[in-house]
């Protein structure tokens, strides 16, 4: 791969306006808004703006949550995520003795919430406005989410007690470091996945940070620290997923031994029947997650293609990058690519960038022929120009054939090698199973129907044929067509050499 193809596989995005959709009907985000109106007479908050115990209980049955053993908390959460996103504002209070009074324990009105200048833009503003406000309130749930347990911190600080992080056993780095690279392989996993709604077990996906990639087996104390980072990622993505990031299901609390103080069993984990992972989480990225985490990284400077990228890019560009995508989004890639041009111009761009004696110039032509593959019959033109081409005439000849067009010249016998040669290749350095098995019954059924291929394959004037021939040695099955191969590479290549 040339380093300055992407690192990252394509990703489908919803549109802009789907996207917004999602990001108002996240739970988090639409208490935040609903409670952003509700202030609109004015709320008494705290220091930082926190609503205080004598308003909670109204936010609370506003949202319709008090019947909720949790709802007080719910609305505190929403309640901050408006203030987070400016969707509430507050103007604190004129009272300089009470403003300094209050301490950050005390109950005490610092200042009055009114609705923000944000709140109108959720209604009124275009998708982008409310993706921003949406972004700018992911980013706050995410900075709690690597927060240290809020008990620890108010047993330090009780009786007059001060802060030490190192008792608690938090580093903020490492957390925000490690939940940054969890969202990333969620990412390049839903990338890589077919279908993007595929769950992820989540004892997969911390494995996917802590065991090294050579170790075979786990040891006892590498399965430990997966245990503790699936605990630890149970409760963030329990956080994240009101805000619309991800879709999980939790860890089943029967599986999580439950201890008392002095560290004795209270009541044992329950063992796990059969093969139902399920129970230990499972996890994936929304369309608006995928859509964040991208956002994230490219903040990040790191290159995450998305499907449609390409569109308005030459097809030098377009043929570069889509030998890396896996095929479906290769296609929606070259889809996309083809619609904003007439059949005629887009094969002609495609083979003319197909052309050259480089080293990717065959994965170029692949990725064009399999581009040309979805261009309509109107293209016809085009690909009769390059007929008599050395490097396009076997590919124009295979698409002209594929749509039953008459009057087709014949091709030479150096333009079927020269194309054989080429299509393999394209194919040498995959790395995928399917495309592998294939390429070996490519080579196998090439020795068969054709005799005497190898003795007129050394003779092809294409800048891989040595290549191609060492590797039909070792792909081919049979020991003597192997030999033969090997024999004809070595020709090829004193051919080359003099």
């Amino acid at each position: 791969m040339s380093a300055d193809r992407p690192t990252l596989p394509p990703v489908r995005l919803h549109s802009e306006a789907e996207l917004a959709r999602d990001a108002l009907a996240a739970p988090l985000m639409a208490r935040a808004a609903k409670l952003a109106r509700w202030a609109e007479h004015g709320v008494p908050v705290g220091v930082g703006g926190e609503i205080l115990q004598e308003s909670l209980g109204a936010a609370t049955e506003h949202l319709g949550l008090a019947a909720d053993e949790d709802g007080p908390g719910y609305a505190a959460e929403a309640w901050q995520l408006a203030v987070d996103t400016g969707l509430v504002e507050i103007e604190e209070s004129t009272d300089a003795d009470a403003t300094a009074d209050a301490g950050p324990l005390d109950d005490a009105s610092v200042g009055t919430a009114t609705p923000g200048e944000e709140l109108a833009l959720l209604t009124s503003g275009s998708p982008r406005d409310i993706l921003d406000i949406w972004l700018g309130g992911m980013e706050t749930v995410l900075a709690d989410a690597v927060a240290p347990d809020l008990s620890d911190i108010a047993d330090q600080l009780a009786d007059g007690g001060e802060l030490d992080l190192d008792a608690i056993d938090w580093n903020p780095e490492e957390e925000a470091e490690l939940l940054d690279g969890i969202l990333g392989n969620l990412y390049l996993l839903t990338a890589l996945n077919e279908s993007p709604d595929q769950d992820v077990p989540l004892p997969a996906l911390a494995a996917s940070m802590i065991v090294p990639d050579d170790m075979d087996e786990p040891t006892d104390d590498i399965l430990e620290e997966v245990s503790e980072a699936m605990m630890r990622l149970d409760d963030q993505f329990r956080l994240l997923e009101p805000i619309g990031l991800v879709a999980y299901t939790p860890v089943d609390e029967a599986l999580i031994e439950e201890l008392d103080e002095d560290g004795e069993t209270v009541r044992a984990a329950e063992p796990l029947d059969g093969e139902d992972v399920s129970r230990y989480g499972l996890v994936r990225l929304t369309p608006l997650g995928i859509y964040a985490v991208r956002a994230r990284m490219q903040d990040a400077g790191v290159y995450a293609p998305a499907v449609g990228d390409l569109a308005d890019k030459g097809a030098d560009v377009l043929l570069e990058a889509l030998p890396d995508y896996p095929e479906a989004l290769a296609q929606a890639e070259s889809e996309q690519w083809l619609a904003a041009r007439t059949p005629v111009d887009a094969a002609r761009d495609l083979l003319a960038a197909a052309r050259g004696d480089d080293a990717h110039a065959p994965l170029r032509r692949l990725a064009a022929q399999q581009a040309l593959s979805l261009v309509a019959r109107d293209a016809e033109p085009a690909l009769r120009e390059v007929l008599d081409d050395r490097q396009l005439g076997g590919l124009a000849r295979v698409w002209l054939a594929e749509r039953a067009v008459p009057g087709i010249p014949e091709p030479s016998q150096d333009m079927i090698f020269w194309l054989t040669v080429d299509t393999i290749a394209a194919q040498l350095d995959t790395e995928d199973e399917e495309a592998t098995a294939e390429l070996h019954e490519l080579v196998r059924s090439l020795t068969d129907q054709h005799s005497g291929f190898f003795e007129t394959a050394w003779r092809v004037d294409h800048p891989a044929t040595a290549d191609v021939l060492e590797a039909m040695g070792r792909l081919h099955p049979d020991k003597k067509a192997a030999k033969e191969a090997r024999k004809a590479a070595f020709k090829a290549r004193s051919r080359q050499a003099g």
